[in-house]
């Protein structure tokens, strides 16, 4: 009798939240697009657009990916956004990572369908290009992650850091950017930045050929600069090989370029996850700091909490989503911020309206933001970043 309750009890709950999903798709009566990189190269993206299916139906959200060679592909680009401009239900399209072609896009969009929300995340095109285009663009904040992941190479004892990038990614204005506020910061802060030059994985030597340069540079790198030098890399396909020699050689990693315990770490760690596991951030972040540990990366290698494009890519539809159903004002970043805080609990983020730096104008449709570092050790911890005060000067460098 008890085995029979439990059974009963159990289909009842999963009867009761089978009504409770459907009354939210059905209650929404319009789309969210969502436009991601494919899983070879966006798997956090990609991830997150399919946990919104999963959580809204796909009578709900579409979505489609860009090419992965994106910069060889651009009108493919731009049709795989433009195409639900043809779907009257579609009232807002999210792209995420919005690789070059998204302004166009988006410009091509509005041509068709002015009603339609178009909200871009992290941008790879110049903020006056995008914030043209699109009614709302969120990156990660380059301008105080410049400051605030020098710092926290300083605490953790580092006197060198690394800064690993190629021409291409240099001429993005928020990258290079980023660069010059972290070059400040180490001035000030005794921390000496050396640049060193890897190969474009969307070069002719391709992600494989760039992967196997790190795994041949970064021993040669370590013995150079010593034991204390941090690395970072602008380029995600460069990050699982850069790690994987850090923990062989020594070195220290602060965070990803676009942090995530999934960036770079189970590649470099011999970890697989199942496609169940991808949204369990709790889970992939313990089973990744257990692995960093076991290999004696305890207090030398360090991640955001939860993905941050994931997070990105879910945030911005439930934003667009609140924003359609009347809950939330567009360009409000308070209200960004707590669509982020539904998929990142616990968390805690910063940010700020982007603010030109020839100008000194603020941007209105342009958000910085970015989530506490989290160090992975035994136990691992925060660094506080969130709460840190990054001084005004450094949002006028460049």
């Amino acid at each position: 009798m008890k085995k029979l309750l439990c059974v009963l009890l159990a289909a009842l709950m999963v009867m009761s939240m089978a009504v409770v999903a459907s009354a939210e798709t059905e209650s929404k009566g319009y789309k969210v697009a969502v436009v991601t990189g494919t899983m070879s190269q966006s798997v956090d993206e990609r991830g997150a657009a399919m946990m919104l299916v999963d959580k809204y139906g796909e009578d709900t959200i579409l979505t489609a990916t860009y090419p992965d060679n994106f910069t060889e592909e651009k009108e493919t680009t731009i049709q795989s956004i433009v195409q639900f401009a043809d779907d009257p239900d579609v009232k807002a399209i999210v792209v995420c990572q919005a690789v070059p072609g998204v302004a166009e896009a988006f410009r091509q969009v509005k041509e068709r369908r002015d009603d339609i929300i178009c909200l871009a995340g992290e941008s790879q095109e110049d903020p006056s290009l995008i914030t043209d285009a699109a009614d709302v663009v969120v990156m990660n904040d380059f301008v105080a992650r410049g400051y605030l992941i020098i710092n926290t190479a300083k605490e953790l004892g580092c006197d060198t850091f690394v800064h690993i990038s190629f021409p291409r990614h240099m001429g993005i204005e928020s990258l290079s950017r980023r660069l010059a506020v972290m070059k400040a910061a180490g001035e000030e802060l005794g921390v000496k930045i050396v640049e060193e030059t890897a190969a474009d994985p969307l070069s002719d030597v391709g992600i494989t050929g760039a992967q196997q340069q790190i795994l041949e540079k970064a021993p040669e790198w370590i013995e150079k600069y010593g034991q204390n030098s941090a690395y970072f890399c602008t380029n995600d396909a460069h990050t699982a090989p850069l790690l994987k020699q850090l923990l062989e050689y020594g070195g220290y990693f602060i965070e990803a370029d676009l942090p995530s315990p999934l960036m770079g770490y189970p590649d470099a760690l011999g970890i697989e996850f199942s496609n169940d596991d991808m949204s369990n951030y709790e889970f992939l972040l313990k089973s990744v700091e257990d692995a960093i540990v076991e290999k004696g990366g305890a207090g030398r290698f360090g991640t955001w909490a939860y993905s941050y494009t994931y997070t990105l890519t879910a945030g911005l539809a439930e934003h667009a989503m609140n924003v359609i159903d009347g809950e939330a004002d567009l360009l409000e970043i308070d209200d960004i911020a707590d669509a982020l805080a539904v998929y990142s609990p616990g968390a805690e983020w910063n940010g700020s309206y982007y603010v030109d730096a020839n100008t000194g104008v603020k941007t209105e449709n342009y958000m910085l933001i970015y989530q506490d570092t989290y160090i992975m050790g035994d136990p691992g911890h925060y660094m506080g970043n969130a709460d840190v005060e990054v001084p005004e000067q450094y949002f006028t460098v460049k």
